[in-house]
């Protein structure tokens, strides 16, 4: 364990005053949440709900605003008490937003618009539309006509808050196709952009000739990468791509011939044509076999994380150089937990190279060092461990007498996520804060009871524990966000009912200590 000497608040906030930090650029925002960090973490906060509502429609939430009724409806959570924002008009179900990334402006770039320095949804439509939205006002600042020959149904990021990845769905044809053994060419289609203002990469087409029965398909950091429903994952590069198989270049807002037709590119109903068809195999980056297709990069340098493409192999994780496939030293993590929800691992968010390894009742911390006396090679080692709060079940292997008089013993093996012990749920990361915020879940009689828990990031500490005072039914999906000062807690119960649950620290140190009730709505 690590120090964990605490910083002086009113020191830090006089230097502040002072000017101490003003000739080095950033270093009074990482002060200020240095500031923020103690205020969170330190015994008296009490973090107080503030607000309830509930919903019909799936509920979003990114960076301060909580999306309602397909992102139509916004409210701002950075207030005291939730308020609306802003209420788009109502549409009809083909109109409705059905995916959305909030995008904020870049760093060090002139933009054409006063308004390009705010941040914006990037909103798909279900009739094809690509939207670019004020998160502030609902205000559509400009609108792309996509297609009409695919329903285009997901969006991501490429280059986080750089290039957008619009996906399709996936081309199964009819039923009478399928019968009559009749094959689809293309199966799905990925259209790509620069963000602010949108310029068009070019929309490509995933066939069937080409790449074979792919079950799904994603662009990330400019890689191409292709499932297969055997557990075949393969990486491609995109510009390569991009250079070798467009067909014709095409700029939004200019006229265009294609295929007997014009029109404007991104105007309905001309829309954007598919301008990036492959006609003969790329040249493979790299291909491994994985178990549901799991498989990560990362670390420093390279490594990836599979599961062998093997059922029985499930919760066995292997951490591989990517120059050279080879495993790294102790490289087989395997947790051996017995439970109903198998563990689950990824590289740590926050770019240090370390790795998360989340079981029902440990979360561990991994590092990736070099090998002492051989720089060529890797292994992995335990940085920290977080471990559940559980007492040894007293009533375990307790001798039992029968009326005889002969001793029974009996073996009680409870699995590892039995409900009526501290099991740890969600973990996440909150990287303005560093800090590792863990969801840790007990079921007391009927009733579920759930804590968020804030551990150092660096050395595992424990902070601070915030309990959330409603239930948690293990049966229902949840979500739970930690944002600086606010805890958001999103519920989907039976019938796709939704709740919300919003936390704040309190402003005033009367709200620390006083009453308080949460609003409803």
């Amino acid at each position: 364990m690590g120090p964990t000497q605490k910083p002086n608040v009113c020191r830090q906030l006089s230097r502040r005053a002072l000017g101490f930090f003003s000739r080095d650029a950033g270093v009074v925002q990482r002060t200020n949440l240095g500031i923020l960090r103690a205020l969170v973490c330190q015994e008296s906060t009490k973090f107080k709900n503030v607000w309830t509502t509930h919903s019909k429609s799936p509920i979003a939430y990114e960076r301060g605003r909580i999306y309602f009724d397909n992102y139509r409806c916004c409210v701002s959570s950075i207030a005291s008490e939730p308020r609306k924002l802003y209420e788009m008009p109502k549409c009809s179900k083909s109109e409705k937003i059905e995916d959305a990334l909030l995008w904020e402006c870049p760093v060090g770039e002139i933009l054409p618009n006063p308004s390009d320095y705010k941040s914006s949804l990037i909103a798909l439509t279900a009739h094809n539309w690509l939207f670019r939205i004020s998160a502030t006002t609902g205000k559509v600042l400009e609108k792309i006509y996509l297609a009409s020959y695919c329903k285009f149904r997901y969006l991501s990021w490429d280059t986080p808050q750089e290039v957008i990845a619009v996906k399709s769905a996936q081309n199964k044809g009819t039923v009478l196709a399928r019968q009559a053994g009749i094959q689809q060419p293309v199966l799905l289609y990925l259209a790509v952009f620069h963000v602010l203002p949108f310029s068009l990469i070019g929309i490509l087409e995933i066939n069937k000739k080409i790449f074979g029965n792919v079950t799904d398909a994603t662009l990330s950091h400019g890689i191409l990468i292709v499932m297969y429903s055997s557990g075949l994952v393969r990486l491609y590069s995109f510009q390569a791509i991009t250079e070798q198989f467009m067909q014709q270049k095409l700029d939004l807002g200019c006229a265009c011939r294609w295929g007997g037709t014009a029109g404007t590119v991104g105007e309905a109903p001309f829309g954007i044509p598919c301008n990036i068809k492959i006609t003969d195999t790329p040249p493979l980056l790299f291909e491994v076999s994985s178990l549901e297709n799991a498989f990560q990069i990362g670390g420093h340098p390279w490594h990836y994380i599979i599961t062998p493409n093997k059922k029985k192999q499930k919760g066995v994780f292997h951490i591989c150089a990517l120059k050279d496939n080879s495993l790294a030293k102790n490289g087989i993590q395997e947790m051996e937990c017995c439970s109903l929800e198998s563990d689950w691992i990824y590289f740590h968010p926050d770019a240090s190279g370390r790795i998360i390894h989340v079981g029902p009742n440990q979360v561990k911390v991994l590092k990736l060092n070099e090998v002492e006396n051989d720089s060529a090679q890797h292994q992995i080692s335990e940085d920290f461990v977080i471990l559940a709060n559980r007492e040894k079940n007293k009533n375990e292997n307790l001798p039992t007498v029968t009326a005889s008089g002969r001793v029974v013993k009996k073996n009680f093996n409870l699995l590892d996520d039995d409900p009526e012990q501290e099991t740890f749920k969600i973990v996440d990361y909150e990287d303005e804060l560093d800090l590792l915020s863990v969801v840790a879940v007990t079921q007391i009689d009927a009733e579920g009871k759930a804590h968020l828990d804030f551990h150092c990031n660096e050395y595992g500490t424990l902070l601070k524990s915030i309990p959330l005072v409603e239930s948690w039914d293990v049966t229902y999906s949840h979500e739970v966000y930690f944002d600086r000062d606010l805890v958001l807690h999103i519920e989907q119960k039976p019938s796709r009912v939704f709740s919300c649950y919003v936390y704040q620290m309190p402003s005033s140190y009367t709200d620390c200590h006083g009453p308080g009730n949460a609003a409803s709505s």
